[in-house]
């Protein structure tokens, strides 16, 4: 299956317009806040620097330059790659992101799996968990466990697993710690409240899932209750946890700079907290944009990966798919699809369109079905004979009533 061309360009227009937007608006923000980092920085008493000499450090920077042309000259330097320079340590800010990126980069992507694998389990047994019995309780207990999770304050999480895991028990050592104990605990801390919002959606997925009817006909004819999680309830029960995913990543970029900070990992959060705390403006503009981009990329990738998922969206506009069935018009799809019901010879598919049927008071009974070519296609004058002898124009056109059916009584 082919995505359409066109809807990726316009996917990518609009991440281009998101990306835009986002920085106008953290631009015009960080510059209408009283004061500056130019001042801040320079006109401490301290430092011994005279009204001219800091006046002199403003225009060299272009603090003094009308909005817009700051606007402009800034934009400029970010579509060639360069976010300008630290105003606390003169630093370059491409220089001090990529030191502090990969750091970041790694908790992001640890405590995302973890969120992931942790609302998986929460979801798969809160539904197909024992629901009488003495484990009643357990399947009562993890339906509300993403109530419990998403209302937990981060700092607070991270706190309390310093407390419990490495001052009173001693698992995890978070002074002088090694590379993989340095992770162990700012991932629980990430995974914990962000595995609430798609364990809650992944709950009610499966339980409208298991209630559908094309389920129970998968039921009826044999398959096991593990099958039928795996291969059919699981796959339409997952675009909606998609869509949450590529929701839920700005709180993944809110929880690491909060964790980092906790934690004193040398990250984003890290840099961010000290830029907001010494007026950096160049560094804040440079993470508002990263984290907006990668926001915006993985909402692409989810909007590209909804048609690949559900078969049923393989049909809307906007994809190569839906453009070859344009061609064969809405009346051969339908009298294929009715023929293909109708002359179904395999036992299996018998059964299964039986038990379908039987749910909504319909019998089947399977006849030639030498008539459904004819009755699909005669026009006005020939209906009567395609419909074949004994029956009525009121039974072929009853609600409910098939070619080769009756409505049961």
């Amino acid at each position: 299956m082919m995505i359409d061309l066109r809807y990726v360009l316009l996917r990518l227009g609009q991440a281009v317009l998101v990306l835009l937007l986002a920085f106008t608006a953290a631009f015009i923000l960080l510059s209408v806040i009283p004061g500056d980092g130019v001042t801040a920085r320079f006109a401490d008493p301290a430092l011994g620097l005279s009204a001219d000499q800091v006046a002199a450090i403003r225009a060299e920077t272009g603090a003094d330059e009308p909005l817009l042309a700051r606007y402009l000259i800034t934009l400029g330097g970010f579509l060639a790659g360069d976010f300008g320079f630290s105003v606390q340590t003169g630093a370059a800010v491409s220089t001090i992101v990529a030191a502090a990126l990969p750091s970041t980069i790694a908790l992001a992507v640890s405590g995302f799996l973890t969120a992931v694998v942790l609302a998986v389990l929460i979801a798969v047994f809160a539904t197909y968990g024992p629901a009488t019995g003495p484990q009643a309780w357990v399947r009562r207990v993890l339906d509300s466990v993403p109530s419990l999770f998403i209302s937990i304050p981060v700092f607070w999480l991270g706190i309390l697993l310093i407390q419990v895991f490495s001052f009173q028990l001693g698992i995890v050592s978070v002074v002088s710690p090694t590379p993989a104990e340095a992770l162990v605990l700012p991932t629980l801390t990430v995974a914990v409240p962000l595995s609430a919002p798609i364990a809650q959606v992944l709950i009610r997925s499966i339980t409208e899932v298991k209630a559908a009817g094309f389920v129970k006909v998968t039921a009826a004819k044999g398959a096991s209750e593990r099958w039928i999680l795996i291969h059919t309830v699981a796959r339409n029960a997952l675009l909606p946890g998609l869509t949450i995913v590529g929701l839920v990543f700005g709180e993944l970029v809110a929880g690491a700079v909060v964790t980092e900070t906790v934690f004193g990992r040398n990250g984003i959060g890290q840099i961010t907290a000290q830029a907001v705390t010494n007026r950096d403006n160049p560094i804040l503009l440079a993470v508002v944009v990263l984290a907006t981009l990668g926001y915006v990329v993985i909402n692409l990738a989810v909007d590209l990966l909804y048609p690949v998922i559900d078969v049923r969206l393989r049909g809307k506009p906007g994809t190569a798919s839906a453009r070859a069935g344009r061609g064969s018009g809405r009346g051969g799809a339908r009298s294929s699809t009715a023929h293909s019901a109708v002359t179904a010879t395999d036992p299996t598919t018998k059964e299964a369109l039986a038990a379908s049927a039987s749910s909504v008071g319909v019998t089947l009974n399977w006849g030639e079905p030498s008539a459904v070519g004819p009755a699909d296609s005669a026009g006005p004058a020939d209906s009567s004979a395609a419909r074949g002898p004994g029956t009525s124009a009121q039974d072929a056109a009853e609600p409910g009533r098939a070619l080769n059916g009756k409505r049961t009584p």
